[in-house]
């Protein structure tokens, strides 16, 4: 028989939208929720054999969080060079199984990684499944699929083929062939860069699709059940993406009426992913970002953030993702700050924060009622928190915080260390950037101190 777990006397926040419950405790067997509150206790003394009890008085206990946008794979570059040229296939999925345990420590356990280099983000999870590696539930896309024009790496991608993590399709014939052969090597989600960059145009991003293009790769994943995510940094590809049918957009930058009004009529979600873009606003002075560019992405979260908030009220869902994997967003640094940018800039609750990176997290695992929520029958992920992030859900980003992190009804032992990293001479192109990691930020430990409790 699996083991039983009791958490007891924590406050609980069960995500389903109720309100928090006080001295209530929890109670696990192996990697199921049994029962909440006297129940629990009922069961618990009854229960024979192993029991393990974690007594989280004065303490919260809620979901695990699940960041439904990040790059495990990646291996956290400074720039789309250092991550086309400078990464080996073997090389990238060692890196990668070594970057799921810290989402873990994080409080994370559960991701959509929905593009990556090769095919690794499903042989990453197909490894965590099998307990090869320590990592969070996970999703995973294949390669983004991008039209001759590009993403975001403008002329950086090839003009045919794949180049890191994007294939190009020219035509209906190839969208349809590559989204079956992705579903074919056990993609859980197809993800489409619905616009990219000119190089000889100023300003922000242009959707690069025809509506009748991702009509194509929406019914053909659709038809067998694979659900399809945009990248969409305009308003129009907003519009467009969720009338072919996607149902996760990524961004969804300037979203304007005509767009809200067609994410609203065909139930698409919305994850905005403002951490990344909330580092570079406050931190991209240490990194080079030229004055300029700052105030745009400041300007981005500001302007997409009313649109957001009117989205969320109209009933539309909302995720949270960091995009995490990136040398501005650190693996295992940022995630948890997706609340906080919801709280600061879109004038959500702290509970509603919750809910975006707990119960509607679960819907990017393809696990809607199974996961995300503290009720009987569900998974048994879970938080313990040294703190009421109801009152500042910012707490969540300060790892000290985490008393306890269980993932598949399992502690994860966050106190054992996870060895450091160094970076190799061939990974990055020394005379751009010679800092790794966090370095990039040039943060000292008090900076890291401050950012915990903003």
């Amino acid at each position: 028989m699996s083991g039983h777990m009791l958490i007891s006397g924590g406050t609980v926040i069960d995500a389903t939208g109720a309100a928090a419950r006080p001295d209530t405790s929890v109670l696990l067997r192996g990697d199921e929720i049994v029962a909440l509150g006297s129940e629990a206790d009922q069961l618990a003394a009854r229960t024979s054999g192993d029991l393990t009890t974690i007594d989280a008085t004065g303490q919260t206990v809620m979901p695990g969080l699940i960041d439904a946008h990040t790059h495990l794979t990646f291996g956290e570059p400074t720039g789309n060079d250092e991550l086309f040229n400078h990464r080996t296939q073997g090389y990238s999925a060692m890196l990668s199984a070594y970057n799921a345990q810290k989402v873990l420590r994080a409080g994370v356990t559960g991701v959509l990684d929905a593009d990556c280099l090769w095919m690794i983000g499903v042989e990453l999870r197909e490894a965590i499944e099998s307990g090869i590696v320590e990592g969070p539930r996970m999703r995973a896309g294949g390669n983004a699929l991008m039209t001759s024009i590009g993403g975001t790496a403008g002329r950086m991608i090839a003009d045919e083929g794949r180049t890191g993590y994007a294939v190009v399709v020219r035509t209906i014939d190839e969208i349809v062939t590559e989204v079956r052969q992705q579903i074919k090597h056990g993609v859980d989600w197809i993800k489409v860069h619905v616009t990219g960059l000119l190089p000889n145009r100023k300003g922000g991003e242009i959707k690069v699709w025809s509506l009748e293009e991702l009509k194509a790769v929406c019914d053909t994943a659709h038809d067998v059940g694979i659900p399809v995510v945009g990248h969409c940094r305009n308003a129009s590809s907003t519009r467009e993406a969720a009338e072919a049918g996607m149902d996760l957009i990524y961004h969804a930058s300037y979203i304007d009426e005509a767009a809200l009004e067609a994410v609203v009529d065909n139930g698409s979600a919305l994850c905005p992913t403002f951490t990344l873009l909330g580092n570079l606003a406050d931190y991209g002075h240490r990194i080079g970002s030229a004055p300029e560019l700052i105030e745009v992405f400041r300007a981005e979260i500001e302007t997409t953030a009313k649109m957001i908030r009117r989205a969320h009220d109209a009933g539309v869902t909302v995720l949270t993702g960091s995009e995490t994997g990136f040398a501005v967003t650190p693996i295992g640094e940022w995630h948890a700050r997706e609340l906080e940018m919801l709280v600061t800039y879109m004038g959500f609750s702290e509970m509603d924060a919750i809910l975006c990176a707990t119960r509607n997290g679960a819907m990017a695992l393809q696990m809607d009622g199974e996961i995300g929520q503290l009720q009987p029958g569900f998974r048994a992920d879970l938080l313990v928190v040294d703190g009421d992030p109801l009152q500042d859900v910012s707490i969540l980003q300060d790892r000290t915080r985490l008393s306890h992190v269980i993932s598949r009804g399992v502690r994860v032992d966050t106190e054992r260390p996870i060895p450091e990293r160094t970076i190799r001479p061939s990974e990055q192109v020394r005379f751009l950037a010679a800092c790794p990691l966090t370095q990039q930020l040039a943060l000292t430990e008090d900076d890291l101190e401050t950012l915990s409790h903003v």
